[in-house]
């Protein structure tokens, strides 16, 4: 087993990571930019180097500035959470060519899966259902206008390097083609530094399902049943759940078998998730794969009582996995409550928290890195804390989460409480009648 480990990241994730480590035995190395400096996860670790400046190209993306901190402090493993390196292949190869382990898949995994129609060649030969689409990358408008007379509209053309909605446009009509095609090659370039699109059939009311697996050294693939990611804004997941209310066994058991066959397709060891989407019909599709760990694996652990962030140190150690496939035992219900004004667009609030308390009771985990007194930079992501639910039923996690709501008290920045309120409340939501749309209707009061 390890002796050291460095966590290549920020934030509550950090904090999660550190806090398995404790309870293995195994001490932990914290970085931090120089805006993180307070920050719980460099409290809370055994040791703490500052890797750079607040912006992540100058800090947790700067390779030389980790790599370094990983020498110095003799760390013999380095775990890189969800975001910044945790699927850059290069980082990956990097860590292995210094002697230090990548708590993670290999560089050719994360390559083979990084890559979206890379990743979709691969599931198509596994024989895992993929929305119909383009053959390869777009080279022309032309030719992007055959391919969507060929499928039909409404289309969804896709940056191949994308991720969190960046370089996606769904296209009603041919007369809307042109324009969408090129705004999201231009995103694409922006974001990725990488221009290649792609093309597929647009799924009408889907549901966003996704199947957590975990693999090990020695072809060994299972799957841990599924969390439900509908609610979303902007391709970007709000609240997530598991069992889902749109699942069946029969779906669960076809949706898990597909998911093994996809992480198998590439020997895939460390735990990931399979995303598919699924249309009102119960079909389901391939649609990308995280070789990570998620920021709602919370969720699955407390309906599978499972530590999937021990799993994946484990696997990286060589440790076998058991091989057993989970399904949901209770209901976890998880809401992100990021520092954003829900009534102004969710426009960004940053500043320093006043007065904070935070939910307790039967049933209520709350992962965060805040405190009273601390200050949230600008330069990351705004998720401050995950509120997760857990109990028999869906009406009872989701009574439970109102009544956590109702606690959580974040004064001096503005936060997504009221908006999980006012969803927790909802009749359709509660009755699980929503697709990935259902928040383009929704209206605060």
């Amino acid at each position: 087993m390890f002796k050291k480990i460095l966590i290549a990241n920020r934030g509550e994730i950090a904090l999660r990571i550190i806090r398995t480590c404790k309870e293995m035995g195994i001490r932990t190395v914290a970085v931090y930019s120089t805006a993180d400096k307070d920050s719980l996860h460099v409290k809370f670790a055994d040791e703490a180097v500052c890797i750079g400046k607040p912006q992540s190209s100058d800090s947790y993306l700067n390779i030389p500035h980790l790599m370094a901190a990983a020498e110095i402090t003799n760390a013999d493993a380095i775990h890189p959470g969800y975001g910044f390196l945790a699927e850059n292949a290069k980082f990956a190869e990097i860590c292995g060519e210094h002697g230090i382990k990548f708590i993670g898949p290999t560089p050719d995994m994360i390559r083979k899966m990084g890559d979206k129609m890379t990743a979709k060649e691969t599931m198509i030969a596994a024989g895992v259902p993929v929305i119909p689409g383009s053959e390869g990358l777009l080279e022309s408008v032309e030719e992007a206008k055959k391919v969507a007379q060929a499928m039909g509209y409404p289309v969804i053309i896709k940056a191949t390097a994308g991720g969190g909605g960046k370089g996606m446009r769904v296209v009603w009509q041919e007369e809307e083609l042109e324009n969408n095609y090129n705004m999201a090659k231009n995103e694409a370039r922006a974001s990725f530094n990488n221009d290649g699109i792609y093309m597929e059939k647009f799924v009408e009311e889907p549901r966003h399902i996704e199947i957590q697996v975990a693999g090990d050294q020695y072809g060994k693939v299972c799957h841990l049943s599924e969390r439900d990611c509908s609610i979303q804004r902007r391709h970007q997941k709000l609240v997530e759940e598991s069992p889902s209310p749109f699942m069946t066994p029969e779906l669960r058991e076809k949706m898990g078998d597909a998911a093994i066959k996809a992480a198998s397709a590439i020997n895939y060891e460390s735990v990931g998730t399979i995303e598919f989407l699924v249309d009102k019909h119960r079909n389901f599709y391939f649609m990308e794969m995280n070789t990570r760990i998620q920021v709602e694996h919370g969720v699955t652990e407390e309906v599978i009582n499972f530590d999937l962030i021990k799993e994946q140190i484990k696997i990286a150690a060589g440790i076998p996995i058991s091989g057993k496939n989970y399904t949901p035992q209770m209901h976890a219900i998880e809401c992100r409550i990021n520092a954003e004004d829900p009534y102004n667009d969710f426009r960004p609030s940053p500043g320093k928290i006043s007065v904070l308390h935070t939910p307790g009771g039967h049933g209520v985990r709350v992962d965060s890195h805040i405190y009273a007194g601390y200050v949230i930079p600008p330069y990351y992501d705004s998720m401050v804390a995950k509120i997760i639910t857990i109990a028999q039923t869906r009406e009872e996690a989701i009574n439970s989460m109102e009544r956590a709501l109702s606690e959580f008290v974040i004064e001096g920045v503005k936060t997504t409480i009221p908006f999980h309120q006012q969803l927790m409340r909802n009749e359709d939501f509660r009755k699980g009648n929503f697709t990935t749309k259902f928040t383009e209707g929704f209206k605060l009061v």
